[in-house]
């Protein structure tokens, strides 16, 4: 029996992440996918914040990646370049998969082009590697970009916040971080459908660990009373107790922005970030030869 602290293998989550693609209708993105499956797992908050090395990712997140690069590679799912994941047509005629039958053919399938297995040092990942090298959704530029992220000045991390926020549709949005304003970095108001007004406080946070929900209460107490929503931006993690803090029943809801998804907006949005046009290949393809 398996430590109830322990993370779970890659292989040993694949059914509950078929079961929670199955739930979301076939489709998510890669939060609404952890999410689903975590849940299904009724994993421990203990063991799902348990950081993956350095890393800005848990291990849960990270082992949930390899996970559905092995799905992909059999048939089950694919990913859209916009970060959605999907089941196949394969993949939705099928009830149930057989991890074990999972993990043999992308052994097999490797084994055609590399006449090689490798390993991975099961006591850094537990993961068996079988010539993939690394899960699919994570990519390097992603990682530098953290990093890069993670480097600047206080007042060029309110100001990029503050080009982000005015790109998405904010209007007014002013930084008052230097002004000793009770842990607010910035205001801004956002329109709805060109009718509804609300005014926001912000505060961003270059973290590589997690805000804690106690950081969360600190940042309502200085919004009391001064905006209809708070929007918390940091480049780390958000503990399970501080996403409950920040949608508390009856109190001022609070947006959380963490540093998976601040990539993806600037990806999104093009800051800093500029595409680069490539060829992938299929090998999919030229083993179905």
């Amino acid at each position: 029996m398996r430590n109830s602290l322990e993370v779970p293998a890659y292989n040993d989550m694949m059914c509950e992440l078929f079961q929670a693609m199955k739930e979301l209708g076939g489709s998510g993105t890669i939060r609404e996918i952890d999410d689903k499956t975590i849940e299904i797992l009724d994993l421990a908050p203990e063991v799902q914040e348990i950081m993956h090395g350095n890393s800005s990712k848990t291990e849960v997140e990270y082992r949930l990646a390899w996970t559905r690069t092995y799905m992909k590679k059999v048939g089950i799912l694919q990913n859209s370049s916009r970060g959605v994941w999907s089941l196949t047509t394969k993949g939705r005629e099928l009830e149930r998969i057989n991890p074990e039958e999972v993990v043999q053919k992308v052994r097999e399938m490797t084994f055609l082009k590399t006449k090689e297995v490798k390993y991975i040092n099961t006591e850094d990942d537990n993961l068996e590697n079988d010539g993939v090298d690394t899960p699919d959704e994570i990519q390097s530029w992603r990682e530098k970009l953290k990093n890069v992220l993670l480097n600047l000045e206080p007042d060029a991390f309110e100001r990029l916040t503050q080009r982000l926020l005015r790109e998405s549709g904010f209007t007014q949005v002013q930084v008052t971080g230097k002004t000793g304003d009770g842990g607010i970095d910035g205001m801004g108001i956002v329109k709805l459908n060109g009718i509804i007004s609300f005014h926001m406080l912000f505060q961003c946070k270059r973290y590589t660990g997690r805000v804690s929900a106690g950081e969360i209460r600190d940042f309502r107490g200085a919004m009391q009373g001064r905006a209809d929503k708070g929007l918390f931006i940091t480049t780390g993690k958000f503990s399970v107790p501080a996403i409950e803090e920040a949608n508390r029943p009856g109190a001022t809801p609070i947006d959380l922005v963490d540093g998976d998804e601040l990539v993806e907006k600037l990806k999104e949005l093009q800051l800093g970030v500029a595409p680069v046009n490539d060829y992938i290949i299929d090998e999919a393809w030229f083993l179905s030869i």
